[in-house]
């Protein structure tokens, strides 16, 4: 079920409301190439009644979809799609959905702006989840993360078979955060 987002964002997007009134958000980030629409099942999916939906679509065409960075030149266009996220964020909180309400999930790309947004963002969400990918720099998420979101809920997930993004790698750096605190 989708309907008129209720929200002015600064991306194009699409809103699943939830099937009772509610004011529990999950965010969805999509990866490279990919659209909001790429996520349109996950309500049904998930199966809870009370939650709301905001599939996002990446600032940057690629292709047939988005992206939220150039994978050449990733650093401008990370930075950029926080700032972008964060406008996002603060617009969710001013319409009532309330920061330990709002949960945010990414897969790949979104995977990666998850943890880099999420990490340094002014308020610690209901939770974090992430879903193949990786950190540019877990150094940098380590000296200007919030330490209000230290303490949040994270998850990160990562297929064994992945050829894009070996397992490994992404394994050292979740580590390497954890063993961090």
């Amino acid at each position: 079920m989708q309907s008129m987002s209720p929200l002015d964002l600064p991306l194009s997007h699409i809103w699943q409301p939830a099937g009772v009134e509610s004011r529990r958000l999950l965010v969805v980030l999509h990866g490279l190439g990919d659209s909001a629409s790429g996520f349109l099942w996950l309500q049904e999916e998930l199966g809870f009644e009370s939650l709301n939906l905001l599939l996002l679509n990446a600032p940057d065409p690629y292709y047939t979809g988005y992206s939220w960075y150039d994978i050449d030149n990733p650093q401008p266009g990370i930075e950029r799609s926080r700032e972008i996220l964060t406008r996002i964020f603060d617009e969710t909180r001013r319409e009532g959905y309330a920061s330990d309400h709002t949960f945010l999930l990414g897969f790949s790309q979104g995977c990666l702006m998850t943890l880099e947004f999420g990490s340094r963002y002014a308020a610690a969400l209901a939770g974090y989840v992430g879903i193949s990918g990786y950190v540019r720099s877990p150094e940098a998420i380590l000296n200007e993360m919030n330490p209000l979101v230290n303490n949040g809920a994270w998850l990160v997930t990562h297929g064994l078979d992945d050829e894009l993004l070996p397992v490994h790698l992404t394994r050292a750096q979740i580590q390497k955060l954890n063993a961090a605190g």
